[in-house]
């Protein structure tokens, strides 16, 4: 089985609406950071054989916590050693963040359930 696991940072207290927006961005750029399109009218996404699955099935997303930056980075460290489809969001601070671009979240996957939960087993659903 194939899911997706969105990371988010909980010490931020963002609104609902934003988590729901840094999340969207997340899942989505995992697949556009593969994009091999020739142009910007273009998209050629390769997908290995867990994303097809995940594409043509279920869509499973998981999203879960962590406390801090750190622990934000560790997860997209840890994720990045296994090679796993990773996307770090870093927002911009034009609606919250008074400015400061801030990392709010990581997308892990599409792939192998039992690969994603070496990296996010442990936390806790938001």
């Amino acid at each position: 089985m194939a899911k997706q696991v969105i990371v988010v940072r909980k010490d931020l207290k963002m609104r609902k609406g934003k988590i729901a927006a840094q999340a969207a961005h997340a899942s989505m750029k995992v697949f556009f950071d593969r994009n091999t399109g020739e142009d910007r009218f273009e998209m050629r996404i390769p997908l290995d054989p867990y994303m097809v699955g995940w594409v043509e099935g279920d869509f499973t997303k998981v999203v879960v916590y962590v406390e801090s930056e750190e622990e934000l980075l560790a997860c997209y460290v840890k994720a990045n050693e296994l090679k796993l489809p990773t996307a770090l969001i870093t927002d911009s601070g034009k609606t919250e963040f008074n400015g400061v671009a801030t990392n709010t979240c990581v997308a892990i996957g599409p792939a192998a359930d039992g690969k994603i939960d070496q990296v996010t087993g442990e936390l806790k659903l938001l």
